[in-house]
């Protein structure tokens, strides 16, 4: 009993419970006859599959959401709203359980993933983040309705409830067989989704300290957020702006015209960055521009957001750290900021975790998929499917559906993996008693 108790106290086994969990109710729901009554239910492997995808708000698929009942669609709209939310609609559930204080586990998973200060009400700050989750996804509900019903879409009212939910959860569902790519030209559509897309992407902590800048002038933002603030930026200007060099010529976008190509790019440099809707489809790409995309998609958003990737904080500290490098303790110096060395070293593990996962998940699809690559698809689509389902971003260059069954179970393990794993992985590890009573000799070793 007291081993059991132990388990449930990491914070890691909260959240792999949280998460098998609806991925198994999830499965079962999309595998019944009536979420898609058309074919009499699908197989129960692509039902896994397309659970996983939703829960993990990646937006890969092996069966076409728009072919799904309404039934299957609102299963998976509420896998992508409890998959968003993920760990904070779970401590939701544990905080209302009447107990007279909460634990510092529980407070350290909160803060892992979405606050900076749990101690003094945590209640009321994740019924702040649901508040504030509903409120955004209703607004943008409303903006895209009226688009929706100009362009005469079928059900324009949870149309427009499903693209909301799934953008600001970076999911990348679409119950239009094309994704977006019908909408290109409506920049009213593109411009609501890549809103909610980096409203999500950015995180709560970052929005509510931007919130209370407003408030009060003389407040300053955390280093946190203008860091967060500075690398989205960064990101979203550098990625339109080489898009449009590398697309405009005699790309996909060389028969749009300006604004709309700037629109274009825009939207290509947000949706990686972990949504995975698409305006363009992703096989017309450059092989430049492909290659970008991957880049973005591994490096996703923001930490303590739905976004997934290594996150724009770790880019951002790994390449401050190989420019300028740290001093004699470790520690990095970002402006008149000192980020200390546990933290260097935490950014540095991440993305090696990160590239482990890819390379071996890469390896399986590559021997799982043999027959595909014979038949010549190229290696570098099959790894643009892994780094997408690692990042959780769900862009595909249109191999998904026809994934063997061992390549579509590599597939949910990277996507469960990118989605719950690195992140468990990042999760400080609680050291014995004893352990922290040792001290060892210090060993040099060469690098380089």
């Amino acid at each position: 009993m007291k081993s059991l108790q132990r388990l449930y106290s990491s914070g890691s086994a909260l959240m792999l419970t949280y998460f098998v969990f609806i991925i198994a109710v999830g499965s079962v729901l999309l595998a019944l006859p009536q979420a898609t009554p058309q074919s009499g239910g699908m197989r129960y492997i692509d039902a896994l599959f397309t659970a996983t995808s939703a829960a993990c708000v990646t937006g890969l698929i092996t069966v076409n959401t728009a072919a799904l009942s309404r039934f299957g669609q609102t299963v998976i709209m509420t896998l992508i709203q409890a998959g968003g939310l993920g760990i904070i609609a779970f401590s939701t559930i544990y905080l209302v359980i009447p107990v007279s204080r909460i634990s510092l586990r529980s407070s350290s998973i909160i803060q892992q993933y979405y606050i900076d200060q749990v101690d003094f009400n945590p209640r009321r700050i994740v019924r702040s983040i649901l508040v504030f989750t509903f409120t955004v996804q209703a607004i943008g509900a409303v903006m895209l309705y009226g688009s929706f019903s100009r362009s005469e879409v079928d059900a324009p009212l949870f149309a427009a409830l499903f693209h909301a939910v799934s953008a600001f959860c970076n999911a990348g569902f679409s119950t239009f067989a094309d994704s977006l790519e019908r909408f290109v030209f409506d920049h009213d559509v593109t411009l609501t989704i890549v809103l909610l897309i980096v409203v999500g992407g950015i995180g709560f902590v970052v929005l509510q300290d931007v919130l209370a800048k407003l408030r009060d002038r003389r407040r300053r933002l955390a280093l946190h957020t203008r860091v967060v603030l500075l690398a989205t930026a960064g990101f979203i200007f550098i990625g339109t702006v080489l898009f449009l060099a590398l697309e405009r010529g005699s790309g996909v976008f060389a028969e749009m015209t300006s604004v709309q190509a700037g629109m274009a790019a825009l939207f290509q440099s947000v949706t990686p960055r972990t949504a995975g809707f698409n305006t363009v489809a992703q096989n017309e790409l450059s092989p430049s521009a492909i290659l970008l995309t991957t880049t973005l998609m591994f490096s996703g958003g923001a930490p303590g957001s739905v976004a997934g990737g290594i996150k724009v904080t770790t880019v951002l500290i790994i390449l401050a750290a190989a420019i300028l490098g740290t001093d004699e303790n470790g520690d990095l110096q970002l402006g008149r900021r000192r980020i200390p060395a546990r933290v260097v070293s935490k950014a540095h593990g991440l993305l090696v975790k990160a590239l482990l996962i890819v390379v071996i998940s890469s390896m399986l699809i590559a021997i799982s998929e043999h027959s595909l690559i014979r038949e010549g698809t190229a290696l570098k689509t099959l790894l643009f499917e892994v780094v997408s389902a690692f990042g959780t971003v769900g862009l595909s260059l249109g191999i998904t559906h026809l994934l063997s069954d061992a390549g579509k179970v590599v597939i949910i393990c990277t996507m469960f993996a990118g989605r719950v794993g690195l992140i468990s992985l990042a999760m400080p590890r609680q050291r014995a008693r004893g352990e922290r009573l040792i001290g060892y000799p210090t060993g040099e070793v060469l690098i380089g």
